[in-house]
């Protein structure tokens, strides 16, 4: 083989590594915000604090903040509820139409006025319930990770996804706040979630 036929080749096999790169690339984006866009998506039947019915259909009609937790978690869940309150306050009128949800993965401790009294220090965030049958049928659709530990002497803790879920007013995933993330990131994402 000549050396100018061995470029050609090299050439070739160089761009057909090219388009599948590309191709695999194009796959992968357009299978991630397939996923993505189906968060959420489901039939669950919860209930708020109040005893209103919370399905899917709750968020729509403004944005939301979505965030799943327990209320004997010892760090993680009220850092969380601190942070989302803090943001409504730096916001201040902006975040007039937006709605923010504590949705429990712990449901046998977790009543509603247990989880209503948990979150009515903050008075912006809904305290969300239901059977532990329905509440996996939303962890599920979530794609949040909920999982019993046990402690000693018969008590237990629940692991769990720690991100907040960010929706638009049509009840559509937009992206979320991670756990701790800097609070300029927070209010900038939460900015542009407002502005729609």
């Amino acid at each position: 083989m000549t050396l100018q036929r061995l470029r050609l080749v090299l050439w070739v096999l160089v761009g057909a590594a090219a388009l599948a790169a590309t191709g695999l690339y194009a796959y992968t984006t357009m299978t991630r915000s397939t996923q993505a866009a189906g968060l959420g998506q489901g039939d669950y039947r919860l209930e708020t604090a109040a005893g209103e019915p919370f399905t899917r259909d709750s968020l729509r009609g403004s944005p939301s903040m979505v965030f799943f937790g327990f209320t004997h978690c010892p760090e993680v869940c009220p850092t969380s509820l601190a942070e989302m309150a803090s943001w409504y306050e730096a916001l201040g009128d902006e975040a007039e139409g937006l709605k923010a949800y504590f949705i429990t993965v712990d449901p046998e401790r977790d009543t509603a006025d247990v989880i209503g009294d948990y979150v009515s220090w903050t008075g912006r965030v809904t305290g969300v319930t239901g059977t532990p049958a329905e509440i996996e049928k939303a962890t599920k659709s979530w794609a949040v990770h909920a999982e019993k530990v046990p402690l000693e002497g018969g008590d237990y803790t629940m692991d769990h996804t720690a991100s907040v879920f960010l929706l638009n007013a049509e009840g559509q995933f937009e992206g979320t706040i991670a756990y701790r993330e800097s609070n300029d990131t927070a209010l900038a994402k939460l900015r542009r979630l407002l502005e729609g």
